[in-house]
């Protein structure tokens, strides 16, 4: 696929800009101007790999990413983007959708990393195997990113200067999440957990003793002796809250969001930073996804959409506009959500080849393919092949090319093959979402009227009339029947001829079915009934 001409925006462009990307980047701004760091600028997203990556870890990846690239046109600067692993947390429960549970649940608690590859054992641990998910995954949409692994920050050393001011701030760190969890957990809460000498198990225990100077922390083990062990080294990881700041610490992360839900821990993070003597990121707390009643996706609970669900039905541009649009909304993630995200995505990239300035830059398309976006926008909308599979029966390729050819008879070869895919997503939401639903039924004598005229009436035009006068011909036909409400004449239409209490705008539909076949269609629903 081309893409088109590259654009050419200035520093003013980039300033008038108002999408929300734009805006996250004004704030970062003047955090740096604050801070007055010197090098790249770091962007962070993490991931859990107790889990298989989803739809949330694109939605953070995505968006993060929107921020940096709008970052990098607003200031050029140097950036980074850092995805993190949190792979020496401890495994704290089976998850529901692997292999191997009994044995998993021999290793509860012990660092993912150090928990057996569930998968068949290609790789060394259950973390190494999700981390390969997880780059396959960023590696699919093509994200820019570093990959970094908690187990290799703590083991190599390269988080030890947090570790030890964190050590050496203990009592200011204690004194920030203290009040902020119950009284039993109080008696046994420490920032720092040590990794038992063994079991290898991750602990969740007390501190007997601490030694800032020697960098040093006593515990008791499992098995019931007192241990000294330095901080340092990967020998204790931080607790959830410390840990999250610890990062930001250590790796001098300057963005990073999260969703809504970490809201409190987001606040309480950036207080342990500003303890340790460091300054917290920029960010924002974004609305989680809902599902098809409105209720909160769970991963555990399996109630919204895949990432490989959305990619069966619609482009992966098309979820990265949905993931665009009002960040701060929270937003229906069902299947019913597609078609209107795959014809907003293609209407963004048409309009965009006409867009200058702070108008291209706050344009969807530029925010999803930065300067490239593709150049063959498909003739026809993704809504209305729906209706063409559904009124021919057949998502068959040819036919529906014949369909488009003769609706815009001027689409170059390139747009014909842009459409190609489109079919091909069609066919398959129309298989699975609307096959199943259709239900046709008799007219009712008022309709039966109606269907007749407008029968007559494209057989006397033919193929041939503008789409205005077909869809003239179709208000026609349903005034003619004294319909106090026109839209109940449209609804009895789509649900006598198409068996479906929604459908296409007639006058389209027919300039690319065809008058004759529409007229055909009608007579054969009038015959059913």
């Amino acid at each position: 696929m081309t893409a088109q001409p590259i654009k050419t925006f200035t520093q003013a462009d980039a300033e008038a800009a108002k999408s929300w990307p734009f805006q996250e980047a004004r704030r970062l701004v003047k955090r740096m101007e604050r801070v007055k760091k010197a090098g790249p600028v770091i962007f962070e997203t993490g991931y859990g790999p107790s889990g298989l990556p989803h739809i949330g870890t694109f939605q953070e990846v995505a968006r993060t990413t929107m921020v940096r690239r709008a970052y990098e046109l607003l200031t050029g600067r140097e950036t980074r983007l850092i995805s993190f692993s949190d792979d020496m947390d401890g495994l704290r429960k089976v998850p529901d959708n692997v292999p191997n549970k009994e044995m998993l649940e021999q290793h509860l608690q012990m660092p993912l990393t150090k928990v057996p590859d569930p998968f068949g054992g290609e790789y060394e641990s259950f973390a190494d195997h999700n981390n390969a998910r997880l780059r396959a995954f960023l590696d699919q949409f093509g994200f820019d990113y570093e990959f970094r692994s908690s187990t290799e920050e703590y083991m190599s050393g390269r988080f030890d200067e947090a570790l030890m001011r964190m050590l050496e701030k203990y009592d200011d760190v204690m004194n920030v999440i203290l009040p902020t969890i119950g009284d039993d957990r109080k008696k046994t809460y420490s920032p720092f957990l040590p990794i038992s000498p063994s079991t290898g198990r991750v602990l969740y225990v007390p501190m007997l003793e601490r030694d800032a100077k020697a960098g040093t922390v006593v515990f008791e083990d499992e098995n019931g002796e007192r241990v000294k062990t330095t901080v340092t080294g990967g020998a204790v990881k931080l607790q959830w809250k410390a840990d999250w700041a610890g990062r930001w610490f250590a790796l001098g992360v300057d963005y990073e969001m999260a969703g809504e839900d970490l809201t409190e821990s987001t606040k309480l993070s950036s207080r342990i930073v500003r303890a340790l003597g460091g300054e917290p990121p920029e960010g924002f707390n974004y609305q989680l996804f809902l599902d098809e009643s409105g209720k909160k996706i769970s991963k555990s609970k399996g109630n919204g959409i895949s990432i490989d669900e959305w990619l069966t039905y619609a482009s992966p541009e098309s979820l990265s506009l949905y993931v665009f649009q009002s960040p701060k909304k929270a937003k229906r993630l069902y299947f019913d959500v597609i078609p209107k995200a795959a014809d907003e995505y293609w209407t963004f990239v048409s309009k965009y080849r006409d867009q200058d300035g702070a108008k291209a830059l706050d344009n969807p398309a530029w925010h999803i393919h930065g300067d490239t976006p593709p150049a063959d926008v498909p003739p026809v909308s993704f809504a209305l092949l729906l209706n063409l599979v559904s009124a021919s029966g057949s998502a068959d390729a040819q036919l529906l090319h014949g369909f488009v050819k003769k609706y815009r008879p001027d689409a170059s070869d390139a747009e014909l093959k842009a459409t190609d895919e489109l079919i091909k997503f069609a066919g398959r939401y129309f298989d699975d979402f609307i096959k199943p639903h259709k239900k046709f039924r008799p007219p009712t004598p008022q309709e039966r009227a109606g269907l007749e005229m407008l029968s007559t009436r494209l057989k006397e035009l033919g193929d041939a009339a503008d789409e205005d006068v077909y869809q003239t011909a179709v208000f026609d036909a349903g005034k003619a029947q004294d319909y106090e409400n026109i839209r109940d004449w449209f609804k009895g239409l789509y649900e006598v001829v198409f068996g479906q209490s929604e459908g296409p705008r007639m006058g389209a539909f027919t300039k690319v079915f065809g008058a004759d076949a529409l007229a055909k269609l009608i007579d054969e629903s009038l015959a059913r009934g």
